[in-house]
């Protein structure tokens, strides 16, 4: 991949944050960084990121997400305020018991764990 400097500011705004910030977010703090970047910068060089394996994208219902974290891990999210936590859950015997039962064939397991955060407790 060419180095972009939009790119590249795209990246470090994902990877200073746990948040799992949505396009709309990250273009808000782009444009802090770089003024005239536009919505569709973003995008672009949002799905450039996710292509090369630089982040990845979560689905939270119909909104894309993009996490700097790589690694194949879950998420907690919390039905009443939307915050996603990252979790690693031990997949393996998942990926068994679907292969046994099922004949299928797994390649990843992705969790997304909904209830209620500490916060509302």
């Amino acid at each position: 991949m060419r180095y972009s400097h939009q790119r590249e500011t795209i990246r470090e705004i994902i990877s200073s944050t746990n948040i799992h910030p949505t396009a709309d977010w990250i273009f808000q703090q782009a444009k802090h960084k770089i003024p005239n970047i536009s919505l569709g910068t973003v995008y672009r060089n949002l799905r450039q990121l996710a292509a090369d394996g630089a982040i990845r994208t979560i689905y939270d219902g119909s909104v894309a997400r993009y996490d700097w974290n790589i690694e194949p891990h879950d998420h907690l999210k919390c039905r009443i305020c939307g915050d996603i936590v990252d979790i690693h859950v031990l997949s393996d015997g998942i990926h068994n018991k679907v292969q046994k039962q099922y004949k299928f064939e797994v390649d990843d397991v992705e969790m997304n764990i909904i209830g209620i955060c500490k916060k509302h407790k």
